[in-house]
This record gives C-alpha cells, sequence and structure tokens, in this order.
C-alpha cells in the first residue's frame, strides 16, 4: 500500500474523489489514458471526468462512439501492448453489448497466454438504483462479473474508498471491474487526502463496530445498513458493519471474524435477492462458520423483477427491511 503524499485532508464527494483519482494517476504514468462516450468536452454524465481532456489532450481523454463493443475491445487491445486504460460504460446497464470482449477476452487474456500478455485495464461505471433512472439506468449486475474467474470487481462506499480503490485498480496487473453507486455520487462528502495513497483491493473494512448481529454489504447499502444500526441501538442492539469493498476478491476473514463476533449475520445487497451476490457469502459462511451461527444467515435485498421507476423507492431495500432481517435473526 502507497504511503500518502500529503497529510492535507479535504472535504470531497465521490464524484471529485474519482476525478482526483484520475487526474493524479493521469498525471503519474503517461500510459494511463481514458476512453468513452461523452467523456470528453462533456465530461461524463456525471461529469467525473470534467476538464481532463484540457489538462492532458484528445490523444489521452478519448470520446469514443456510442458503441460499449468498440469501447472494451479497444480497451483490451490497449492494455496488451503496454497502455493502462481506463474504460467508462455511461450506465452499467449498457456493458452487455460489450460483455463478451470482457468475460471471454480481458478475463481470459493472461491464462491462454501462459502469462506472455496482461489486461491491465480498468472498466469504470455507475451502476445501482436511486437517481430514478429506470429499468435501462438502475440495474446492480455484480454478480456476472464476480462469476467469472480472472476479472476483479471492486465498489466504493464512500469518496475516501473511492479515490484509493481506483488508484489501486489502476496499477493492478489485471482487469478491473470498478462499479460506482451513483445515488452517493454527490449525496455524501469525507475527508480525502490530498496526495495519492491505495486503498488495497481484497480488504473489507469494519464500518461499525457492534456485538449483536453483523450487516454485511458494500455500495450505497452501507449507508442503508448504519441507519438500521442507528436505529437498533435505540432498541439495546449493537450493529456491527462489515463493508466488503471489493467482492472478487473477497475478505474472508474479515467475514469469519465478524460472524464468530456476533453469531448473527444480515447480508444487505441491491441486486435482486435470486442469484445475487450475496448468496456467495451466504454459502462461504455456511461452509466455513456453521459452528458460530446462533441465527439463520437473513438475505435483504431488491425484488426479483425489473428494476422499476414508478415504484423505485419499494423496490430498493431500506433500513426497515433491513431492521426485519435483523430482528428475525436475533429472534430466532
Amino acid at each position: 500500500m502507497a504511503t500518502v503524499q500529503a497529510t492535507k485532508q479535504t472535504q470531497l464527494t465521490m464524484v471529485q474523489a474519482l476525478q482526483s483519482a484520475l487526474v493524479e494517476e493521469m498525471e503519474r504514468d503517461e500510459d494511463v489514458v481514458i476512453l468513452g462516450e461523452d467523456i470528453g468536452p462533456r465530461g461524463g454524465v456525471f461529469l467525473i471526468t470534467e476538464g481532463l481532456i484540457d489538462k492532458f489532450g484528445a490523444d489521452r481523454v478519448i470520446d469514443t462512439p456510442l458503441a460499449e463493443a468498440g469501447i472494451i475491445g479497444a480497451a483490451v487491445g490497449m492494455a496488451m501492448y503496454g497502455l493502462k486504460p481506463i474504460a467508462e460504460i455511461q450506465f452499467i446497464d449498457f456493458i452487455f453489448p460489450g460483455f463478451d470482449l470482457l468475460v471471454s477476452e480481458a478475463a481470459k487474456i493472461r491464462y491462454r497466454s501462459a502469462g506472455q500478455f496482461g489486461v491491465p485495464m480498468v472498466i469504470r461505471s455507475p451502476y445501482g438504483g436511486g437517481v430514478r433512472g429506470g429499468s435501462y439506468h438502475s440495474q446492480s449486475p455484480e454478480s456476472y462479473f464476480v462469476a467469472t474467474p480472472g476479472l476483479k470487481v471492486v465498489v466504493p462506499s464512500n469518496p475516501y474508498d473511492a479515490k484509493g480503490l481506483l488508484i489501486a485498480s489502476v496499477r493492478d496487473p489485471d482487469p478491473v471491474v470498478f462499479m460506482e453507486p451513483k445515488k452517493i455520487y454527490r449525496a455524501i462528502k469525507s475527508d480525502v487526502p490530498a496526495g495519492t495513497y491505495e486503498v488495497p483491493l481484497g480488504k473489507a473494512a469494519l464500518t461499525r463496530e457492534g456485538k449483536h448481529v453483523s450487516i454485511i454489504t458494500y455500495g450505497a447499502m452501507v449507508h442503508v445498513a448504519l441507519e438500521a444500526a442507528d436505529a437498533m441501538a435505540k432498541e439495546g442492539v449493537e450493529v456491527e458493519v462489515l463493508d466488503l469493498r471489493t467482492l472478487q476478491p473477497y475478505d474472508t476473514d474479515a467475514i469469519m471474524h465478524t460472524i464468530a463476533k456476533t453469531g448473527h449475520v444480515v447480508l444487505l445487497q441491491e441486486a435482486p435477492r435470486i442469484g445475487g451476490y450475496t448468496g456467495e457469502i451466504a454459502a462461504f459462511i455456511a461452509e466455513n462458520g456453521v459452528e458460530y451461527l446462533e441465527g439463520p444467515i437473513v438475505r435483504v435485498a431488491g425484488w426479483d423483477t425489473a428494476f422499476p421507476y414508478a415504484l423505485e423507492k419499494a423496490y430498493m431495500p431500506n433500513a426497515q427491511r433491513v431492521i426485519r432481517g435483523i430482528k428475525k435473526t436475533l429472534n430466532f
């Protein structure tokens, strides 16, 4: 893990923290390039790349056609031949035209070439609901990528982690799918150091300590978990919240530590329940830590439907649903 070059702290949103990471990595390494739809003069839909084309030029900030297969395919080729591309997919719902290039090529080239080629690339993309985007701008498809060996999957929950995780992802020798919870792009601020630093991939963060029940989650749902924990504290229940940060590889030691401590666990995700990512965490706990459990593993998730527009708030997990899950496992 790199040391922070400066100790000055600034309150930033996630958008600002991500832009800071991009600028610092592009200044540090001229092989880092970014590409995607409208990322040039427009600065991207959420303005994360605003001003970068003026700073680094059109050769390193590449406005692409609306062609996700082309974006990901070009990034794979760039990475194989020495560049470090950061490809932005405007919304992760649009990634599927390029899905084959990502899971069949980027994820496998190191293996199929016996290590002769690596693919040091990052796919950045906003995901999830909370901005009234409807069915085509609100999905949470992380389980597709986690199920593909060769890909790393990262989901920050706050500005500090967003900057450090993105820098670590850019410096990683393998492809990283970097999923950004757009609901909290500008909704929260946190202290972010002015200098360069890394948050290591594969390490969870203990966001809140407790002794009665653990919530294991990631992304925007971390803040839902903390809201539920505040409510349960008024009833004398101390809730521990573990932010996974990296979904693949995930931090097995941190998971085992928290369930051994509390004996009760609620797994929280925004994606639909069936086939969802937390099913993997539930299986891991059942296989490796069942002796610690004093109640059932409870999952709180989105519903098994397409993401609705008019009923967005009813679809997305909230603190009340998490509280019901907490009481279910505690009252077993």
